[in-house]
């Protein structure tokens, strides 16, 4: 009998020849670009750097597309979206010690949001590792042990015919589900040597899927097709995997209830009767989902915020989808089903019964309408009216970046995304930083669109540089820059907790007139302009930044038991 894996295809004539008469002057920094572009890559980011630099005289040898940011922690936040926005591994190419260790903050954030990004570091000559303590250049004992805990795979290359099977296998592991960032090292002297291996051609690109278990679907089918208030919670499982046509026809043959966490904005359409949008810290929401007698939860961990903040308490059975196996009951006893989302939500609909409940659309508008009358009590107007002068202003289709800050907390709650994998936060690791160069990325990822970057003035700080990047590239992301004069939603945290705040009033720029510095055009707004603000830098080719002094405050949490 002959399988399928057993079958190999006999190279042409013409194969065997160049691959006996390879190009001259090539080296193990070409293997790698010729590996990704056999894999299917168009664009790396990345710095160079000593160690690296046989990589990246290969790239001018390539077709390869570099896009180059001015910070190695920068360069991961845009690769980070690149794969978020595309669904394909980011190539991201960095030297050794200080300029791989840069990147770490990024690749948590990475692999705490499923975002497929593929590092590729330099390493010290082979002839130093193990340890030695020789004294190179950048040395580390063992730099991959820095990467273990945060990726979720490490491949060390000693010599170039390791190159091509390497990547390839931290390729496959990047986008298997759960997606998220891998490790390759590749020491200096193997990517500046010469090589006579041939030119590679070619890639298996196909990672492996995370079917789920018949016996478990058939078990969750049972279960909600009997339930009585069945309700669904939706994460960014859901978006990563490309699922959200199946959650919403589940959804409706169920005629369960959805609500989306932070990562899995834009999961389920924002004003569908069955949409509990957003509204996940929110007690009233809480106590919705508390009495559901079968809860499914799709692509989440219910972690802190999708759990707010571990208060809740579920009293029926609950069904959990979760391709990170580490996940599976880690909060909760449940039915769990170690599988893609797309693939669980598919064998579910092959099986589930359809349900009748007239109620399901009262009860949903019921808890919007407490959620609703609940913020309107805090006079929180200003707040409100910015975020929806935001939406007003972002065309539908275009995509939008986060940083940590007071707007982007409303915004995981209150913001309708418009779509699935086009709002996107730091809240997977809630570093700072991350919304301007991750919107650069997306804008390199598809240039169609203008893209939305929001930063308090304090997380600004740690991606200005990247303005430089944007103007050379001719990035076309707008950014929001909320200038509250310091860490605000760090100021409100300690106000409420010893009654006054350390550590967070900032001296900082005038960012138009630093924008303008870099040639990129800046304005300065007020709550009452931002909408044509905003709007007009958007519809306008290249990068923008808006400047918008304000003071915002967060409506009141329900976690704390004070309500």
């Amino acid at each position: 009998m002959t399988h399928d894996h057993d079958l190999v295809l006999r190279p042409t004539q013409e194969q065997i020849t160049a691959a006996l008469n390879p190009p001259a002057g090539r080296n193990g920094g070409d293997l790698v670009v010729e590996t990704l572009a056999g894999l299917g890559a168009t664009t790396v980011f990345g710095l160079p750097g000593q160690h690296a630099l046989g990589m990246f005289d290969a790239l001018r040898r390539s077709d390869l597309r570099y896009v180059g940011l001015r910070v190695e922690n920068n360069a991961g936040f845009a690769a980070d979206a690149y794969g978020r926005i595309t669904g394909e591994a980011a190539p991201l190419l960095l030297s050794t010690g200080p300029g791989a260790l840069t990147s770490l903050a990024a690749l948590q954030e990475a692999a705490a949001a499923s975002a497929p990004v593929l590092a590729i570091s330099s390493q010290i000559p082979t002839a130093g590792l193990g340890g030695g303590r020789h004294g190179y250049l950048h040395e580390l004992p063992d730099q991959s042990a820095s990467f273990r805990g945060v990726v979720k795979s490490v491949h060390t290359v000693r010599t170039q015919s390791q190159i091509p099977s390497a990547i390839e296998a931290a390729w496959k592991s990047a986008l298997t589900a759960p997606h998220g960032p891998v490790w390759v090292e590749i020491p200096q002297d193997v990517l500046l040597a010469e090589t006579s291996i041939p030119v590679v051609t070619g890639g298996d690109a196909f990672p492996e899927e995370v079917v789920p278990r018949p016996e478990l679907t058939a078990v969750a089918a049972h279960l909600l097709s009997g339930a009585e208030r069945p309700a669904i919670i939706a994460g960014g499982g859901v978006v990563r995997a490309d699922a959200s046509g199946k959650l919403l026809q589940l959804a409706e043959t169920l005629r369960a209830p959805v609500v989306t966490t932070p990562g899995g904005k834009g999961a389920f359409p924002w004003e569908h009767p069955l949409s509990l949008q957003s509204w996940i810290e929110d007690r009233h929401t809480t106590d919705f989902l508390e009495d559901a007698d079968v809860l499914l939860v799709v692509g989440s961990g219910l972690g802190e915020l999708s759990s707010n903040y571990h208060t809740f308490r579920p009293r029926g059975r609950v069904v959990q989808i979760e391709a990170d196996l580490g996940k599976l009951e880690s909060n909760h006893p449940a039915l769990g089903i170690h599988a893609d989302a797309r693939l669980a939500l598919q064998a579910l609909l092959e099986t589930v019964a359809e349900r009748q409940d007239e109620s399901a659309s009262e009860r949903v508008r019921e808890v919007l309408d407490k959620v609703a009358a609940r913020i309107a009590g805090q006079e929180l107007t200003l707040e409100q009216e910015v975020l929806a002068s935001v939406r007003r202003a972002l065309p539908a289709d275009s995509p939008s970046f986060w940083d940590m800050t007071i707007l982007a907390y409303w915004a995981w709650s209150a913001f309708d995304a418009k779509g699935p994998n086009r709002m996107h936060s730091a809240q997977g690791a809630g570093g700072l930083g991350y919304g301007f160069p991750a919107a650069l990325g997306a804008a390199a990822a598809d240039p169609t669109r203008p893209v939305l970057a929001v930063s308090g003035d304090g997380g600004a700080l740690y991606s200005i540089a990247e303005l430089a990047t944007a103007r050379q590239y001719g990035l076309g992301v707008t950014w929001l820059i909320v200038d509250d004069g310091g860490y605000g939603i760090l100021r409100e945290y300690m106000n409420d907790a010893f009654g006054e705040a350390t550590a967070t009033e900032l001296t900082r720029p005038d960012y138009v007139a630093l924008a303008e510095s870099f040639g990129v055009p800046g304005v300065r707004t007020t709550p009452q302009t931002l909408e044509a603000d905003l709007a007009k830098a958007l519809s306008e080719p290249g990068p923008s930044v808006v400047v918008l002094p304000a003071l915002l405050r967060m409506f009141a949490p329900t976690h704390l038991g004070t309500e």
